[in-house]
């Protein structure tokens, strides 16, 4: 299937990005989202924007879902009703108890699922650069090519449907503990009367250094969070997270503490689902700052 029809259901700030690079890659895009608003906004790639899920994925090849979490995944795709035997391709981040209500859900609707979260943000997901963390059956691979070469610059296969599910999340727990290293350096840096920027100064080009760290210290010293991955996403993940470790029998005191930041943080911001995660700063910096 060279050109795979591919319906988005979720159109937010990683599905939009999705749609940009499906469609720079030729293929056919339906498309639907909530806020019919933000669907619409993408008919200049040549996407067709519909007004209910069935409506999107009527015809489609491949249903592919970003949303929020399970209950909206599994809202909207059994609202979609696809096909039998269409590929459901599954990005959104669900957790353990999520992914195996999707496996449940796709046999329910005979739907051939690849849970396929992803790793990378609002810029990655519009240039096709994301890394896709791909489990299903072997036979979706080949159907899936033109897609994943679409979307992303890297997959990895991880076996029966659910396991990219499982590996996000450990993904994620890296990734928030080094947000949440960068937001206290930069915070302890300040409070001893240093400029921030100097700690990046002084890791960069060394072993300990991150690319990551710069990009997010940055947003940090600025006080400026245009969103590449919202607070409130990151919150809800960091609870899957703990979810996780607790029932794999692994302590949850360090993703604790970073939920704890997250929440003091989205306390004291307008629209906590409006900025980006390197607002965690907030909640480690006095109220008074600035």
């Amino acid at each position: 299937m060279a050109r795979p029809t591919v319906a988005v259901l979720g159109t937010g700030t990683m599905g939009a990005g999705m749609v940009t690079s499906l469609r720079r890659a030729g293929l056919p895009v339906r498309t639907w989202n909530r806020d019919p608003a933000k669907a619409q906004a993408l008919t200049g790639t040549g996407a067709e924007a519909f007004g209910s899920p069935a409506e999107a994925a009527d015809g489609a090849d491949v249903v592919l879902t970003m949303l929020l979490d399970a209950d909206a995944v599994l809202d909207v795709v059994r609202r979609a009703a696809p096909a039998a035997g269409t590929t459901w391709l599954q990005c959104s981040t669900v957790g353990v108890e999520g992914a195996d209500r999707t496996v449940e859900a796709a046999r329910e609707l005979d739907l051939v699922l690849v849970d396929c979260p992803v790793l990378g943000t609002k810029e990655p997901a519009a240039k096709g650069a994301l890394t896709l963390l791909a489990s299903g059956p072997e036979e979706a691979r080949e159907r899936l090519a033109p897609v994943f070469d679409a979307l992303g610059s890297k997959t990895v296969w991880l076996g029966e449907a659910g396991a990219g599910s499982r590996l996000k999340l450990a993904c994620n727990s890296w990734l928030f503990m080094l947000t949440a290293g960068t937001a206290q350096a930069v915070a302890l840096t300040r409070a001893l009367g240093q400029d921030p920027q100097r700690f990046l100064d002084a890791i960069e080009g060394g072993p300990v250094d991150s690319a990551y760290a710069h990009v997010k210290g940055a947003l940090m010293m600025a006080g400026d969070y245009p969103p590449s991955f919202g607070l409130t996403g990151a919150a809800k993940d960091a609870r899957l997270i703990r979810a996780a470790l607790r029932a794999g029998g692994v302590s949850d005191r360090l993703t604790a503490a970073v939920l704890e930041t997250m929440e003091a943080a989205a306390g004291r911001l307008g629209d906590p689902g409006a900025v980006d995660m390197a607002a965690v700063v907030e909640g480690l910096t006095p109220a008074d700052r600035g």
